[in-house]
């Protein structure tokens, strides 16, 4: 059998992979230059930046786990979480519900207060079932915790109003704290939470490019880069892919490229779905890569909930997570922002979004601007999915379209669905496995 995969990125490449140890015939067709998507790394000036913002190697999903880990092979470091948020001048601990007792004393009461409040009035059906997302972290995590953290960081990431998102997504990727956890953070008990990624791993050299590179060994020789499909047609049972000038043919077809960019190129879908299409939200990522002199706060990632702090809402320090990503004697940083077309950030020039993430993270104390040897800005159009309260409604008569037509939509924009990496690379598994049965 012979398959067609559209889009070079994580998952198209682990798809291609699993196919073709069971045999298949495969071909990726990839836009750009380059394969990896959002797992690009780009090295310049003797610095390495993942410019999909920042990835770690780490799982509950012992079999993915160990997939990254025996393809990366020697290539790999292991590291602690060393995680903190950025609150009110204070560099504390993540995840924030578990380090309560760093928090300013009225803080402190404030989040225990409205958690005990809270577990008492779901317990006893006082407080209502969440109806969105904002609703969730306070049904949750109490008034306190959600609105000194999980509010303002959330809406931040998202760049849309958490009250009009939906809270489906969150159960199981956000536990609920036990209690006894929470009471113990408040007294000042350490507990960690969040434990599959207290320790993670990362490439020694390439970025998280390698990972990619690393998946895509077997098949490098069955990707083609700048082919910018214009059709996608089936033609008496078979696929006919083209990209205006040469025509790809095979039995099956699998689709990894954002549906955003799929629906023009199919002939006769239905109003309902196109429609449904351009409802479905979605963020832009702007990566701040910066090469500083000297050493880099010793934390693996920073998460920056304030609004008024800037434009990034996380920054991490990959010369971290490996010593062969920066010079000896230099450190990393990476910032990232969301944005959204027509919103300031997109109106905003590079140096401008460079010259104030440089400043916030001076601000912070996190860097000192006269060490700043190199600054560069990458660009993605499609990063992160928005679950916002239509969201449902959308996709359900999109993925029944694509199910009729028997064009199978796998990974993050595909699907469109919120997945990590190891995420994307289990919907692969499980789609090779499906088709093997």
């Amino acid at each position: 059998m012979s398959t067609i995969i559209l889009g070079g990125g994580l998952t198209g490449l682990a798809l291609a992979r699993l196919l073709h140890e069971q045999g298949e015939e495969v071909i990726v067709l990839e836009k750009e230059s380059e394969y990896g998507g959002l797992c690009r790394s780009k090295s310049v000036e003797g610095f390495t930046f993942d410019i999909g913002g920042s990835h770690i190697i780490f799982s509950r999903d012992s079999e993915v786990l160990a997939f990254m880990h025996r393809v990366l092979g020697e290539n790999r470091t292991e590291r602690h979480r060393e995680t903190k948020i950025l609150y009110k001048g204070r560099f504390v601990p993540y995840p924030f519900e578990n380090v309560l007792y760093e928090l300013p004393k009225e803080d402190l009461f404030f989040c225990l207060n409205e958690y005990i409040k809270t577990l008492i009035g779901v317990e006893t059906g006082a407080i209502p079932l969440p109806e969105n997302f904002r609703e969730w972290m306070y049904y949750t995590f109490g008034k306190g915790i959600a609105e000194c953290y999980l509010v303002p960081y959330n809406e931040k990431i998202w760049n849309y109003p958490t009250v009009k998102m939906s809270h489906h997504w969150v159960e199981g990727r956000i536990p609920r704290p036990p209690v006894e956890d929470v009471i113990k953070a408040a007294v000042g008990i350490p507990t960690e939470g969040y434990i599959h990624q207290v320790v993670f791993s990362y490439p020694q050299s390439g970025g998280i490019e390698a990972l990619v590179h690393a998946i895509a060994k077997p098949v490098a020789g069955m990707v083609r880069t700048d082919f910018s499909v214009q059709s996608v047609e089936r033609i008496s049972g078979r696929w006919h892919v083209s990209d205006g000038r040469e025509e790809v043919v095979a039995d099956t077809c699998i689709v990894t490229i954002p549906l955003q960019d799929l629906v023009p190129l199919l002939a006769g879908v239905p109003p309902v779905v196109r429609d449904a299409v351009r409802n479905l939200r979605y963020n832009s990522l702007i990566t701040v890569s910066l090469g500083v002199k000297g050493s880099v706060p010793p934390y693996s990632w920073l998460y920056l909930p304030d609004i008024g702090g800037g434009l990034a809402n996380r920054v991490s320090f990959p010369s971290n997570y490996s010593t062969g990503v920066a010079p000896e004697g230099y450190g990393s940083v990476l910032a990232e922002v969301t944005w959204n077309e027509g919103d300031r950030v997109s109106e905003m020039t590079d140096s401008a979004v460079i010259a104030d993430v440089v400043g916030s993270l001076a601000r912070a104390g996190l860097i000192d601007p006269a060490s700043v040897v190199h600054q560069s800005l990458f660009r993605q159009k499609y990063a992160y999915v928005v679950y916002d309260l239509m969201y449902l409604t959308n996709i359900t008569p999109i993925r029944d379209y694509f199910r009729q037509i028997g064009l199978p939509l796998v990974g993050r924009f595909a699907q469109f669905e919120y997945l990590n990496m190891d995420g994307c690379i289990r919907m692969a598994m499980d789609f090779v496995a499906g088709r093997a049965r």
